[in-house]
């Protein structure tokens, strides 16, 4: 497999709307470091869409200008029409955060958090108590609102903090990998409660993630490494410039058998973790033709449908766990 440039299919409807968010050709360095180089894309109204890439890739860097924490070093970015460099103030009341440290008071309940946060934004006491109540019975947190916050459960305050950044009823709402720390099972529960409640809400979400398997729920995703966007669509999409199957072999000699694969079939493979790897049309087709050639030097073969791991394989050349633990 391999690298490519970024490929970007247009969508088939008309836009008639702006989008929501505008970001063109940001970049951000720190000391000599570049974290984001020249990015550019959009973020249409009502779409879950994804940052999906490693630690290091630049997705923190990105979502700390989106929630206005930094300004870009270059380029500029615009959310629901304004600047977050020129306006950042109006910005900031455009949109909800959630922040992937803890940003609830453990000392006090869910009750006192909504009502602080509430607060801060200036909200009439009228409306905080139709917003809260709104938000607790969203995320079935009523009876949890009188609970200090620190004896609740991951899940349960990853929930809160969605309660929260959504209390002043924000049109984006920006989610730094928001499950982390959280078992398979809150995990789960966190994205229902997620989609759920964007639909209810008509908010427009982002959220960064370094899982692949998140990102397959988003709308539509963009894939950094290294500060640069390496890939940008909906996770079909994405996956369909693979080229239909990846057809996984494993042998004694990856080596030998890679280069007569590229040497017969003229077929370019990437060996990863000890398993070539090849993209491929009609993967079951191949397999025969491949048995039959290399009966020697195949331990086993098989064949699936491309994954976002097999995209981010393809456009950076290395695996996105390999970056996660380097």
């Amino acid at each position: 497999m391999k690298k490519s440039a970024v490929r970007v299919r247009s969508r088939t409807s008309t836009r008639i709307k702006p989008p929501v968010v505008r970001i063109s050709h940001a970049g951000f360095s720190y000391k000599n470091r570049g974290a984001l180089r020249d990015l550019s894309l959009e973020v249409e109204e009502g779409d879950l869409y994804g940052i999906l890439g490693p630690n290091g890739s630049g997705k923190s860097t990105l979502f700390r200008i989106l929630s206005t924490l930094v300004l870009p070093g270059s380029g500029d970015v615009e959310i629901v029409g304004r600047s977050v460099t020129t306006d950042p103030g109006e910005v900031r009341r455009s949109i909800g955060v959630v922040f992937q440290s803890l940003s609830l008071d453990p000392k006090l309940t869910v009750l006192e958090n909504l009502i602080y946060q509430g607060q801060l934004y200036g909200l009439s006491q009228d409306l905080l108590s139709r917003r809260i109540a709104h938000s607790l019975n969203e995320l079935r947190l009523e009876d949890r609102r009188g609970d200090l916050v620190e004896s609740l459960s991951g899940g349960l305050q990853r929930r809160v903090e969605l309660a929260k950044g959504l209390l002043h009823s924000p049109q984006v709402l920006l989610l730094d990998e928001p499950t982390t720390g959280l078992d398979p099972r809150a995990r789960m529960d966190f994205w229902r409660f997620l989609n759920h409640l964007r639909r209810r809400e008509r908010v427009t979400v982002i959220v960064t993630t370094h899982l692949t398997q998140e990102a397959e729920q988003c709308d539509r995703i963009a894939i950094l490494d290294k500060g640069n966007l390496v890939a940008m669509g909906s996770p079909a999409e994405l996956k369909e410039t693979i080229g239909g199957d990846i057809v996984a072999l494993v042998s004694k000699r990856p080596e030998t058998l890679r280069k007569q694969i590229a040497r017969r079939f003229k077929i370019p493979t990437t060996l990863v973790d000890g398993e070539l790897r090849l993209g491929v049309k009609h993967g079951v087709k191949l397999i025969p033709r491949l048995t039959r050639t290399f009966s020697g030097l195949i331990q086993s073969i098989t064949v699936r449908k491309p994954s976002l791991e097999d995209v981010f394989l393809e456009r950076t050349g290395h695996m996105l766990e390999e970056r996660i633990k380097g």
